[in-house]
C-alpha cells in the first residue's frame, strides 16, 4: 500500500502535522517507537507565536480548557534577566502552560477525529527513495514489514533516525560545561507560599515560578503545575564525573539545589507521580545541514536542537510543522506550484538559526563570572528601554520573523493580525476563517479570487487592512496590496494555476 505521508514520531509536531494534512484532505500514517506515551515530564508549555498558531485551528481551546483567547504574560526573561513586558503596547510573547503529556493526548485525540491513522510500537529501521516514492522498512510488535509513501517526515526528535538513515550532517556543539538536574516533587509550606506558586526560601528570600535564579554556582529555574506539585531544576556550571541518567536519585537533586541556592529547599516525592529525576551533561546546539532530500523533510527537533531556556522548542518546532503542511498537501493534492515545497527550507532554516543563537546568548549570560556579572548589569541596564524589550521579545516569541521580500507591502511575508471583521455572516476574527487551514483572502471587493474558488477562501469585509490581503494556511501574510494590481500573480506564485 502506498501511503500519501508518512510521519516517523508521535510527538507534538509529528501529531500536529497529521492534523494539518488531514483538514487539507490528505491521510497521513503515523508511526510512534513507543508502545506506550512516555510518562518522563518534558515540556511544560507553549511559549511564543505558536499558541496564537494553535488558535487558528481552534486547539487553543482544546489545549488550554478554556474558551477564550491567547494571552500574553506581562513578564518573562531573557537569560536570567528580567523583561517587563507590560510595558508594551502590542506584546508578543503568549503563553500556554500545558504538560507535554497531556498536549500529546489531545493532539492524538483531534488527530483521531480527522481519522489519522497511528500505530505506536512501530521503529523505523531503513529507508530509501527513487524519483516517485519513498520506500521505508519498519519493525513493528508483530515483525518487520515495508511500506512505500508519496512523501516521508522525521519529526523524531534530537537523535532523528530519519535524519541518521539518509545521511545529513548536523553540525554544531556540545557544550559540557555543565550538569543539569532535575525533577517533579512536593514542596510543603511554609517554604511553598500557599496559593501564590512563590517558594520562600530561608536566606534568599521569595521566588517566583516561571523565573530563573542565577547565581555564582549555578542556576535554579522551578514551576508548578497542580498545588503542592513542582517541576524543579538546578544547573551548576562543572563538568559531572557521572553520566546522563533516568534514574537519578532525589537526593542528588536535592544536594544540587542546595550548592546553587546555598539554601536547602525540602523535597519529596508524590506516590503514584512520576518523579522524572533526571541528570543530563551539557547541551547540544546544532542544525541539520539540509531539512530535505528528495520526498523526505525533517521538523522540529529532528532539524535543530539548541538549549531550552526560555522555552523555544516547540515554538520552533510546530511552526516547522505549520509552515510545511499546507505546501505538502498542495503537492498531494495536484495544485502547488513549482518550487514551493523548497521554500520550507529557505523560510525555516534562518528562523532555526535564530533561535540557536539567542539560546547560546542566554546560557552565556547565566554562566558565572565577574566579567558575566558586568555584562548582565548592563544588560539588565538596557532592557528598561521598551525598544530593547519588544526587540527581545519579538526574537524570543518568533515575532520577528518575516518572509520573502522585505521591498514588498509592510504586510507581506509577516503575521496576520488577528482582526475583528464584520462580514455578510456576522462579526469573527481572523483566526476563526483559518480553523480550516486553507488559504484566505480579504478583500474590500467581493470576487477578486473567484477563479480559485474552492481552494482559496474570499472574505469580504471593510475592515481588511488594505484592498487585498491574501493569507497562507499557516497564517503569515503572502501578498497585500492597495489594489488588486499583482494579486493574480500571487495567487499564481503560491496557490498554482486555478482549476
Amino acid at each position: 500500500m502506498t501511503h500519501d505521508v508518512v510521519i516517523i514520531g508521535g510527538g507534538p509536531n509529528g501529531l500536529l502535522l497529521s492534523c494539518e494534512l488531514a483538514l487539507a484532505g490528505v491521510r497521513p500514517l503515523v508511526l510512534e517507537r513507543l508502545a506506550e506515551r512516555a510518562t518522563t515530564p518534558k515540556a511544560n508549555g507553549l511559549v511564543g507565536r505558536v499558541v496564537q498558531a494553535l488558535d487558528r485551528r481552534g486547539l487553543h481551546e482544546r489545549l488550554s480548557g478554556g474558551d477564550g483567547p491567547p494571552f500574553a504574560v506581562p513578564g518573562f526573561q531573557f537569560g536570567a534577566l528580567p523583561l517587563e513586558l507590560s510595558r508594551l503596547e502590542d506584546n508578543p510573547m503568549f503563553i500556554l502552560p500545558i504538560p507535554q503529556r497531556r498536549m500529546e493526548e489531545l493532539l492524538e485525540e483531534r488527530a483521531l477525529e480527522l481519522g489519522v491513522e497511528i500505530r505506536r510500537g512501530h521503529e523505523l529501521t531503513a529507508l530509501s527513495q527513487t524519483a516517485d516514492e519513498v520506500t521505508a522498512e519498519i519493525t513493528g510488535p508483530e515483525g518487520g514489514y515495508e511500506l512505500t509513501a508519496r512523501f516521508l517526515v522525521g519529526a523524531d526528535g534530537g537523535r532523528s533516525t530519519v535524519r541518521k538513515r539518509l545521511g545529513i550532517g548536523f553540525p554544531g556543539i556540545t557544550d559540557r560545561g555543565f550538569t543539569s538536574r532535575q525533577g517533579q516533587v512536593a514542596i510543603d509550606p511554609p517554604v511553598a507560599v500557599p496559593g501564590t506558586g512563590e517558594l520562600e526560601v530561608p536566606g534568599l528570600g521569595r521566588l517566583r515560578p516561571a523565573t530563573f535564579t542565577r547565581t555564582e554556582h549555578g542556576m535554579f529555574a522551578y514551576g508548578m503545575f497542580q498545588p503542592g506539585l513542582y517541576r524543579v531544576s538546578a544547573v551548576e556550571w562543572s563538568p559531572s564525573p557521572l553520566e546522563d541518567s533516568t534514574s537519578m536519585p532525589l537526593d542528588e537533586l536535592r544536594d544540587a539545589v542546595r550548592r546553587v541556592l546555598g539554601a536547602d529547599l525540602p523535597m519529596r516525592v508524590v506516590g503514584g507521580v512520576d518523579p522524572g529525576l533526571r541528570r543530563s551533561a551539557g547541551a547540544n546546539s546544532r542544525q541539520a545541514e539540509r531539512y530535505r532530500q528528495g520526498r523526505v523533510f525533517l521538523v522540529g527537533d529532528a532539524a535543530h536542537v539548541h538549549s531550552g531556556i526560555g522555552g523555544p522548542g516547540l515554538n520552533l518546532g510546530m511552526q516547522d510543522v505549520l509552515n510545511l503542511g499546507w505546501k505538502l498537501a498542495g503537492e498531494i493534492n495536484g495544485w502547488a506550484p513549482e518550487g514551493l515545497l523548497d521554500t520550507y527550507e529557505s523560510e525555516r532554516r534562518p528562523v532555526g538559526e535564530r533561535v540557536i543563537m539567542h539560546t547560546r546568548a542566554q546560557m552565556a549570560l547565566t554562566s558565572p563570572g565577574e566579567g558575566i556579572t558586568a555584562l548582565r548589569a548592563l544588560l539588565g541596564e538596557l532592557l528598561t528601554d521598551p525598544a530593547n524589550i519588544r526587540h527581545i521579545a519579538e526574537l524570543m516569541s518568533g515575532a520577528d520573523v518575516r518572509y520573502g521580500d522585505g521591498d514588498a507591502h509592510s504586510m507581506t511575508g509577516r503575521w496576520m493580525p488577528d482582526l475583528t471583521l464584520h462580514t455578510e455572516s456576522g462579526t469573527t476574527r481572523v483566526a476563526r476563517l483559518l480553523r480550516d487551514a486553507r488559504p484566505l483572502l480579504l478583500t474590500r471587493t467581493n470576487g477578486a479570487a473567484k477563479a480559485w474558488a474552492g481552494r482559496v477562501e474570499e472574505v469580504t469585509t471593510p475592515d481588511a487592512p488594505a484592498e487585498a490581503v491574501l493569507i497562507r494556511p499557516d497564517g503569515y501574510v503572502a501578498w497585500a496590496g492597495e489594489d488588486t494590481d499583482g494579486l493574480e500573480e500571487a495567487l499564481r506564485t503560491w496557490f498554482g494555476t486555478p482549476g
